[in-house]
Order: C-alpha cells, then structure tokens, then sequence
C-alpha cells in the first residue's frame, strides 16, 4: 500500500510508475532502467513476478519475509515454480552482476523479494541467488523499508 497524504495506491505495478513519475530523475534517484529497452524488459521481469509464480506467492507469502512466519513445505506445484523462477533468475542475472541492468532498478528489488520469500523460509536455493538476493536487501532504501514494515506491524 502506497499512501501519501489522501492519496492510496495498492497495486504495485501502479505504485511503481507513480513513484517513477512523481519522484522522477534527476532530484530522485531513477528506479528504472534508463535504456527504453531495458526499462521495458524490467516491467516484463515485473509482470512474470507477479502473474507466473502464484504457487510461490501463495505458500510463501511476504508474512514470511517480513514477520518471519513458517508454513508447510512446499507442494509439488511449489516445487515446480521454485524451479522455473531459479532458471528465469539465473538465465537474467549475467555472470558476475550484482543488478539485473547493471545499475539497480526496482526489478532487482522485486526479484530479491521472490527469491527471499523461499530463502527466508530456509527453502533450499541455488547459492548464486542466495547472494544476489542478500545483496539486494542490503540496499538503504529496503532497509529502511523493512524497518517501516516492523514498525507497522510490531
């Protein structure tokens, strides 16, 4: 949820692209790719996030990222869209990058939050991702998200 003064937003495709559009560049940093190209390839990560791994989303909820909670083990389908979101990510992220684009865009940031949904829950996941997702969250501003988050919720 986005809110500012009377102003709420919940989907996050549109939180997104407000923010993009009101805290723009160059008084704010850019959260997408400048390279049109890129910027529309960090919208299709965006987008295959959300839609392509609900077995994820639903047995992995963000309560486990941000209150620490413990469901069952994954099913079978869950399994299975681990494994599909473990070779998108390794086939995205090129040897040796710490950001999907070479600089950091919200992409990142919601790729980390997929990965760190099974990583936080002590699911097995591929090393490569482990540390590509744990250098994502040391980011200042999901820091102090995850602070917000706590603070809300505790």
């Amino acid at each position: 949820l986005l809110q500012i003064d009377d102003f709420e937003l919940s989907e996050s495709s549109a939180i997104a692209e407000y923010l993009e559009d009101r805290f723009a560049p160059p008084t704010w940093e850019r959260i997408y790719p400048l390279d049109l190209e890129n910027r529309a390839r960090a919208r299709q990560i965006q987008a295959w996030l959300r839609s392509d791994l609900m077995p994820i989303r639903e047995e992995r909820p963000t309560d486990v990222v941000f209150a620490g909670a413990k469901k069952a083990p994954l099913t079978a389908e869950g399994k299975a869209s681990a494994e599909k979101l473990f070779a998108m990510a390794e086939h995205l992220l090129a040897l040796g990058q710490p950001n999907l684009f070479g600089e950091w865009c919200i992409a990142d940031t919601d790729l980390a939050l997929m990965i760190n949904r099974l990583v936080l829950h002590g699911d097995e996941v591929p090393e490569r991702l482990v540390d590509y997702a744990t250098f994502q969250w040391q980011r200042a501003s999901v820091q102090r998200f995850i602070a917000l988050s706590a603070k809300q919720s505790g």
